[in-house]
């Protein structure tokens, strides 16, 4: 577990225990926890859990230990083996409960209570735990046990309708495999934390239950809203944020190829003046022929975007604006138009390919991505770090577990207590 931050400061979750039945649902929940210092037990069943048989694997070949999904979900914890089919199991289990802050779980509905474990069952006789459920449609809606896949979560909560292409005879398109879970596993880690804040307050726990469809469909920003209130059906459209209306485009061509995308385009008005300048510099001024519009962007104070396609005048200069930054892009690489526009002030992102974004300076600045050692392999490994930074953050994760390897150690320490 990552105990300690940079500095030497005690980890952000340094003291919290959190009891977690393997999944691919609440993993993300997890390993976040663990990383940032909780000490996060996943109970797997013998031989291991499923998602130990996810591919891809080290070397290729197939080993519940060597699989690169179960290393990269399962940092920073420790790996718990019990026989739940078993009384046995099962009342190490209800211990170990016991001695959590957390139970986190991703079982569908009805799976732990007729096992003798559920929520309601050890609650019972532990009132300041909290226990969270991560499951694709919540613990109390009518279809709660219908069959549900990434994909059709994805679907169902509106995702996959706002993300593709300006050409709507092709279909759209889904997020990259797990999103529903990353996207449930953040709510379930923010729900669990708001909860033992709760419970420092007023010593009482709760039931925290996430809906996967529900996160999901939240995440759609404004067109859940949009058309719940409005009755108004947002489009996808390229590399950009789904709307009614079609918008204009933020990515730009770079000249090795490549992308960069200018989300917010040009609305100040020291914006408009560090264009010109930025043209004047690589010698382009006389090559863009509309740069009196940037000019009057710069005269008018910026172009607030609430006035595009209202203020005939605002919008032809912010549309000049971008097809300056057209311009200067396709005489850059990415690289170069992304670290210029940053240090104008012009919002920017560059499009990497994983490898690329690995090896960028500013990832590299913050810690991320991260070496992890293997005693096992003799070696370390690169892997993502956290997704976020500051005080009390750790800048250091552990391997995922091998098989049962806490087993004993965490039993031993239930019996001891």
């Amino acid at each position: 577990m990552a105990e300690a931050s940079e500095g030497g400061m005690p980890a952000l979750l340094s003291g919290l225990r959190v009891v977690e039945i393997a999944s691919d649902r609440a993993a993300y929940s997890g390993k976040l926890m663990g990383d940032l210092g909780a000490d996060v037990i996943v109970v797997e069943g013998p031989g291991g859990h499923k998602t130990r048989g996810y591919g891809p694997f080290v070397a290729d070949k197939p080993d519940p230990d060597n699989c690169l999904w179960w290393w990269n979900y399962n940092t920073s914890k420790r790996s718990v083996v019990l026989d739940l089919e078993t009384e046995e199991g099962r009342e190490s289990f209800r211990k170990l409960a016991r001695s959590a802050d957390i139970v986190l779980e991703g079982e569908d509905p009805g799976v732990l209570d007729a096992l003798g474990i559920d929520h309601t069952q050890i609650r019972s006789d532990s009132p300041e735990l909290v226990w969270v459920s991560v499951t694709p449609n919540g613990r109390q809606r009518p279809d709660l046990h219908e069959p549900a896949t990434d994909l059709t979560i994805l679907a169902g909560g509106g995702l996959v309708w706002n993300c593709g292409y300006d050409d709507h005879t092709l279909p759209p398109i889904r997020p990259s495999g797990g999103h529903s879970h990353h996207t449930a596993s953040a709510f379930a880690t923010l729900g669990a934390l708001t909860a033992i804040v709760h419970r420092d307050a007023t010593g009482v726990g709760q039931h925290v239950d996430v809906s996967m469809i529900a996160a999901t469909n939240v995440t759609t920003e404004v067109s859940s809203i949009d058309w719940l209130y409005r009755g108004a059906t947002n489009q996808r459209q390229t590399g950009r944020h789904a709307s009614e209306h079609n918008t204009m485009g933020i990515q730009v061509r770079t000249k090795d190829g490549g992308y960069c995308s200018n989300p917010l385009g040009l609305t100040t008005a020291g914006n408009y003046k560090d264009v010109m300048e930025w043209l004047r510099e690589l010698g382009l001024e006389d090559e863009f022929p509309e740069f009196f519009f940037l000019q009057m962007g710069f005269d008018r104070g910026g172009v607030p975007l609430k006035v595009l396609g209202v203020d005939v005048e605002a919008t032809e200069i912010y549309r000049a604006g971008r097809e300056a930054l057209y311009l200067i892009a396709s005489k850059l690489t990415t690289p170069e138009f992304f670290v210029q526009a940053q240090e104008r002030g012009i919002a920017c992102g560059a499009v990497y390919a994983p490898d690329e974004a690995l090896a960028d300076a500013h990832y590299r600045f913050r810690n991320y991505p991260v070496e992890v050692e293997h005693p096992e392999h003799g070696r370390s490994f690169t892997y993502p770090g956290l997704p976020f930074t500051g005080v009390g953050i750790p800048t250091a994760i552990r391997r995922a577990p091998l098989v049962g390897e806490h087993t004993e150690e965490v039993l031993a320490g239930l019996r001891d207590s």
